[in-house]
Formats: C-alpha cells, sequence, structure tokens
C-alpha cells in the first residue's frame, strides 16, 4: 500500500501525482503549491496474466512522510 495517503503532504506531493497518473486517476487541482519530498522509494509491482500487464505503483518509503491517517479523504 502506497504511505502517501497518511501522509499531510499528499494533496500537493509531486510524487503522489506522478502515482497518480500511472494509475489513471484525476489529479485535483485544488493546490497550486507542489511540494517535492526527500529521498523517496517506489515500489513498482508488474502483474501479468495472459491477456494484459498491470503495473501497481507505491510510494514505500519518503523522509518527508508526516503521518496524518486519513488526511487524503477531506
Amino acid at each position: 500500500m502506497c504511505i502517501c495517503i497518511n501522509c499531510q503532504h499528499v494533496k500537493n506531493c509531486t510524487i503522489y501525482k506522478i502515482i497518480l497518473i500511472q494509475h489513471n486517476q484525476p489529479i485535483s487541482k485544488r493546490h497550486h503549491t507542489l511540494f517535492t519530498p526527500n529521498n523517496t522509494l517506489l515500489q513498482v509491482s508488474i502483474n501479468q496474466t495472459y491477456y494484459d500487464i498491470k503495473l501497481e505503483w507505491d510510494l514505500v518509503e519518503c523522509s518527508s512522510f508526516v503521518e496524518k491517517p486519513g488526511f487524503w479523504l477531506t
């Protein structure tokens, strides 16, 4: 699971926006100030079936992480 969803920077983080793009998800344009986190580690899982390949992008480590559970819901 991506740690971004419990981070107070999730709404304006550049890495989270990249993850949303990779997941074909809409990007909120509410926040114009972008935050670039330090020392991030992305994990990309490759799931392959006979007809399809799916990539799952998750941020698993970030030195800028500040815990705020459920912040992405507001």
